[in-house]
């Protein structure tokens, strides 16, 4: 790295120290702006990527799609472009040099309307993209980055300057190496956004069951068109996706509510509570009762 591009880390640092002085996610006072810190290498978490930003500014991390991995650190960013259900961890964190993260979510409207105000191309009819992908971190996207970080010592400038810098953050990317794919995303008739719908349809409705002909309708596809597009958004079939929703819906109401399991079962669409339970187990390394009572302790 360049003293310069040094100097920018370390002022992004210090400002999420300032704002994360304990291990978590914490929310910052620009809604869509979260700092993350951690003491220790994790072990795997599992959870669902909204639309966002992400990028490390100490340690490094690692992130599972379906079967897909995707490792980066101080020199690269990270984007997920539609919500996608994930397994992180991260590996490089120490109590002397924690692990510091950060993650801007932002909106398919926020992309077009980043794009109808510039030049970039996009050709709509490209085939669908990955919605998840590792760029080298550039210059101009890490100078709005400490920018929009700066806002938090001036709270009074956030509510004009934020929505600016989160619009220069997606388009310094727009105009990267894999712009496109991010582009796809929201432009309307691409099978991406084709597929993006279909994604929104699946994690609003988890618990439904769905026939494979009724998602390809939604996306406007033939059903092998349909099962190749998903799976190159997402690396997983739809049920694959679904499952991983509803297992970690699951998991998440045992966790907050003390619920029973055959009845958390049933709740987020399973038939079987043992169907339930040996999913359940493939998925997390432990039947229902005893992962939370371990994750409780």
């Amino acid at each position: 790295m360049s003293e310069m591009i040094i100097k920018q880390y370390n002022e992004i640092l210090k400002i999420i120290e300032r704002y994360a002085e304990t291990d978590g996610v914490h929310q910052t006072a620009i809604p869509s702006l979260f700092f993350m810190r951690d003491s220790n290498a994790s072990v795997p978490r599992h959870g669902i990527y909204k639309p966002s930003f992400c990028m490390v500014v100490q340690g490094a991390k690692e992130v599972w799609l379906g079967q897909e991995r995707f490792r980066y650190s101080p020199s690269d960013y990270l984007v997920a472009s539609v919500h996608l259900p994930v397994t992180a961890q991260v590996t490089e964190a120490t109590l002397d040099v924690p692990y510091l993260g950060f993650k801007l979510e932002f909106t398919s409207n926020q992309i077009l309307e980043v794009l109808g105000n510039s030049e970039i191309g996009i050709r709509p009819r490209e085939n669908a993209k990955r919605g998840m992908f590792v760029s080298r971190m550039e210059m101009p996207l890490l100078d709005v980055v400490i920018r929009l970080a700066r806002l938090l010592d001036s709270p009074k400038d956030i509510p004009i300057l934020a929505p600016l810098f989160t619009k220069e953050i997606l388009y310094r990317i727009l105009q990267g190496q894999q712009g496109v794919t991010l582009a796809q995303i929201a432009v309307e008739g691409s099978s991406a956004n084709q597929i993006k719908d279909v994604i929104e349809h699946i994690t609003n409705n988890y618990a439904r069951s769905f026939r494979i002909e009724e998602l390809a309708e939604i996306a406007n596809m033939s059903v092998s068109s349909f099962h190749r597009h998903f799976k190159e958004v997402t690396a997983m079939s739809p049920i694959q996706f679904q499952k991983q929703l509803r297992l970690q819906e699951a998991r998440r109401l045992l966790l907050t509510e003390s619920a029973d399991a055959t009845d958390v079962a049933f709740r987020v669409g399973y038939e079987s509570p043992s169907q339930f339970s040996r999913e359940y187990s493939r998925m997390f390394g432990f039947p229902p009762r005893q992962d939370i009572k371990r994750l409780k302790a």
